[in-house]
């Protein structure tokens, strides 16, 4: 996997883009250019005991600044609630990334599904799909107008190829009806809550359907959970993976740095390559043919099917 950048940022501005969410710019302290990113990267934010990622929403071709939008979680882990009520413009945060596992791939035509925060991967998305002359359309929903960040200035911008769908007024989206003719020229890209990544993944095929999480998918209760060996090609290690332990915490006890983050294989920082062996994934971020492939892994949540399993560690 390659490497993962840690820099050291300033927040340039602070703003409310919500009720409830606040946007932050990110800049170098010393000017200098930022580095690369494509529609539906993610940074880690650094928020001192809380590491939480975020995606970027804001112009890629920008190199001086990165731009979040972080909705306070009151019932969350922590880390929304001290970015709203302590980061303020001039502080200085830890920042690891960009990252990239919901990529806009190259089509002809999009169909983009954004439920509250989940609007922020996919707002460069928009924007990507309009400089390429494809043909899309957004369908946004959320609880209230007041509550959905960018949806006015995606509507004066955009027009009537976005939809913006507030359930105090009308309900939620009307998924039947959006995805009731699908289409093979058509990429379908979802994020909101697992409630509506449910809904759109049961009305349609895997194929063309792209989506990001922001908590764990529930995995069925039959996986199994017994001890297999892993061998760390690089390292010369060969280690044994007891029940209940993640393949992550026994190499961290063998005294081998790995980068990982939310634990949960929601936010791909311990991504792996497999080597050899079968893959029992349990993450919420490859594709079904992405696990198939058994080529990569996070080794946070996911085990052996075979055993040894032989990683490039």
């Amino acid at each position: 996997m390659p490497d993962e950048i840690d820099l050291r940022l300033r927040i340039g501005r602070r703003e409310a883009a919500a009720d409830g969410v606040v946007l932050l710019d990110l800049h170098d302290p010393d000017g200098a250019r930022l580095p690369d990113w494509a529609p539906g990267a993610h940074v880690d934010l650094v928020l001192g005991e809380y590491t939480r990622q975020y995606s970027l929403c804001g112009d890629p071709a920008d190199r001086s600044r990165w731009r979040i939008a972080i909705l306070r979680d009151a019932a969350g882990r922590g880390g929304s609630v001290f970015a709203h009520d302590r980061l303020a413009t001039g502080d200085v945060v830890g920042v690891r990334g960009p990252r990239n596992h919901f990529p806009l791939d190259r089509s002809p035509r999009y169909l983009f599904v954004a439920g509250g925060i989940g609007i922020t991967p996919i707002v460069p998305m928009v924007a990507a799909a309009a400089a390429a002359n494809a043909d899309w359309e957004l369908h946004y929903g959320g609880r209230s107008r007041a509550s959905m960040a960018f949806q006015s200035r995606l509507t004066e911008e955009y027009g009537p190829r976005v939809r913006v769908r507030a359930e105090d007024e009308t309900g939620p989206l009307d998924l039947d009806s959006i995805l009731s003719e699908p289409r093979s020229d058509t990429l379908i890209y979802c994020c909101g809550p697992e409630s509506l990544l449910r809904a759109v993944e049961e009305r349609c095929t895997s194929g063309v359907l792209r989506v990001e999480r922001f908590s764990p998918r529930a995995r069925p209760e039959t996986l199994g959970d017994g001890s297999f060996e892993v061998v760390l090609r690089r390292s010369g290690l060969t280690l044994t993976v007891a029940p209940g332990r993640s393949i992550l915490d026994v190499v961290e006890a063998a005294g081998l740095p790995v980068l990982s983050s939310c634990r949960e294989g929601t936010c791909g920082t311990c991504e792996t390559t497999v080597l050899a062996g079968r893959v029992d994934h349990r993450d919420s971020l490859l594709t079904p043919e992405e696990q198939a492939a058994d080529d990569t892994m996070f080794i946070c949540v996911s085990r052996a099917a075979s055993s040894p399993l032989i990683l490039d560690l």
